[in-house]
């Protein structure tokens, strides 16, 4: 006969259903009831070494699974994952924060407990101005409906969700879900839709070098399909962003480029900037994303869609949600000839990685060795630092191959991240491409990798401290860190059964430690690369150079 429900075995079930089945988070003493439910439950537990690595988890896992969800306990534990739901909420990423509180009894008597911050209710106002919808649950009668409340809002405006769950309200019995979950999606006004895309289709038609640019809602939001179908059926090239960097695949023919301004390959920039009618789908404008702003953009040229409202030149139209409009224009668009609007250069094939066997590891021979090995069961996480700014150009060529942090650029992310995208993505392998800096962020988590079996290849970039800050500014002692055996650190951190450290400092131990990890599949590859001299990327040089010039300028 199956349990009674309680408020702990109510929340488990709704986890479930949206589509939850693993659960990151650190055990406390307010969230241990609940924990001995998740241990019941069908969804698997994942313990992490901190709670900032579990939030990190839990983003990377829901990039690729649709949510995420972390458990933590309060005070120390909730304000720990803080950071990572902050840069969740910032880059539309749905992860649910389930903190474990002090009992309902101590909170009314005001007693002094410990974990406690200022008053019982600080934490929850905090939480509130960083997700979609946040609530402590107090009561039985109310907590299902509250419960619902949160995942509906987090899943629909993908955005976090907050649940505070105090200890003695674990096993209270509550009413059983009365029916599954109802999504009620955000809808589109009929008539504000009718006219934009009317006037659209007559924009686009009469254009003779329309382009599209898809951004970071049409991935955030499940997209990808039917903008690849409006693209295929109208036939006009599009480009991307950093931020939605592969949500379409880059060896289509129609794909002409990764668009960020005054960095954009010349070819790309031309296309787009010079369209006589650029249709941006879900694009955020965001400093990294448009080179420090270093775009030229007509706005009496485009088409703006996004955040529920599309623009067209002058004209505004409200309650239009970018999908509504993606499939409506597909049905209306008139396709035009593929001769016609072919990139000026798309897709062309990798080149090969030719080492000198004895050349010193440089920074572009070894994105150029990562680029060519790159394939489609790989899914890269590039790190904020040299590394995103090394990895626009890479050729990531199927859809969902590839995420960045490129907004809240929180240096550590990768790391644990790549621990929830494994989980997400048995059949593919995480390639994490981190700094030195970034890794010390958060570098216990490669133990929650060995542990969990996840076959991540990690690459750690050793270029000597926060190489990104010295470009951005002028060198301090401030940018310098402790040096680590890096490839040693695996074996200490896991067995070594089921890991290997590798360092390499010349082209051809850097092209047979790819080999070994290409082969290897069953176990974490840890490579560290020696960089000569601090040397950087090309674009990591063209960011410092252009926030120099932007900073003399004020």
């Amino acid at each position: 006969m199956d349990r009674p429900y309680t408020v702990s075995r109510y929340l488990l079930h709704r986890l479930k259903e949206v589509g939850v089945n693993h659960l990151f988070g650190v055990p406390g003493d307010y969230n241990l009831d609940f924990l001995d439910e998740v241990m019941l439950s069908p969804i698997k537990w994942i313990g992490n070494c901190n709670e900032l690595n579990a939030g990190y988890a839990a983003d990377g896992y829901a990039r690729l699974n649709g949510i995420g969800a972390a458990v933590v306990t309060y005070g120390v534990g909730g304000l720990s994952i803080i950071n990572a739901v902050a840069g969740a909420f910032a880059e539309l990423v749905p992860i649910i924060v389930i903190n474990g509180a002090p009992p309902a009894r101590r909170r009314e008597a005001g007693a002094m407990v410990h974990h406690l911050v200022s008053n019982y209710y600080l934490q929850l106002d905090i939480f509130k101005k960083i997700t979609a919808d946040a609530a402590l649950l107090t009561d039985p009668n109310t907590a299902p409906d509250e419960i619902d409340r949160v995942l509906k809002n987090a899943v629909l405006q993908k955005l976090p969700g907050y649940i505070e769950l105090p200890a003695d309200m674990n096993n209270v019995p509550c009413r059983a879900p009365e029916k599954p979950l109802t999504m009620l999606h955000p809808t589109s006004d009929p008539d504000s839709l009718a006219e934009c895309v009317k006037e659209a289709v007559e924009m686009i038609n009469k254009a003779e070098s329309p382009i599209f640019l898809a951004g970071l809602e049409v991935l955030r939001f499940g997209l990808g399909k039917e903008t690849l179908r409006l693209i295929e059926t109208s036939e006009v090239p599009f480009s991307t962003m950093l931020s939605s960097k592969s949500v379409l695949p880059e060896l289509h023919p129609q794909f002409t480029g990764i668009y960020q301004g005054g960095w954009s390959k010349p070819s790309t920039r031309h296309q787009v900037e010079d369209s006589d009618c650029l249709i941006s789908l879900g694009a955020w404008m965001t400093d990294l994303d448009t080179g420090l702003f270093s775009i030229n953009l007509d706005s009496r040229r485009m088409i703006t869609v996004g955040g529920g409202q599309v623009r067209i030149g002058s004209h505004f139209y409200h309650q239009v949600q970018l999908g509504d409009f993606i499939r409506e224009l597909s049905l209306k668009i008139q396709p035009r000839s593929y001769l016609a609007s072919h990139p000026t250069e798309s897709y062309r094939p990798k080149q090969p990685f030719v080492p000198e066997s004895s050349r010193m590891l440089t920074a572009k021979r070894l994105y150029e060795c990562l680029n060519f090995n790159l394939n489609d069961q790989l899914i890269l996480l590039s790190e904020p630092g040299d590394s995103f700014c090394a990895s626009p150009e890479f050729h990531i060529e199927e859809a969902e191959n590839y995420i960045v942090q490129s907004y809240y650029c929180s240096i550590g992310f990768c790391t644990p991240a790549a621990l929830g995208v494994s989980l997400a993505r048995p059949s593919k392998r995480p390639v994490v491409l981190t700094g030195d800096g970034a890794f010390q962020m958060t570098a216990q988590e490669i133990s929650t990798l060995i542990r969990e079996k996840c076959p991540a290849i990690v690459i750690l970039v050793n270029n000597d401290g926060y190489l990104i800050e010295r470009y951005l500014h002028q060198d301090g002692r401030y940018n310098d860190i402790q040096m680590w055996n890096y490839a040693a650190l695996p074996g200490v951190l896991g067995n070594n059964d089921a890991v290997v450290g590798i360092k390499v400092s010349t082209e051809e131990e850097l092209e047979k430690a790819m080999l070994t990890a290409l082969k290897t599949t069953d176990k974490l590859i840890f490579i560290e690369a020696c960089i000569v001299n601090r040397d950087a990327s090309y674009g990591l040089e063209r960011l410092g150079n252009t926030f120099r010039s932007a900073q003399q300028k004020k």
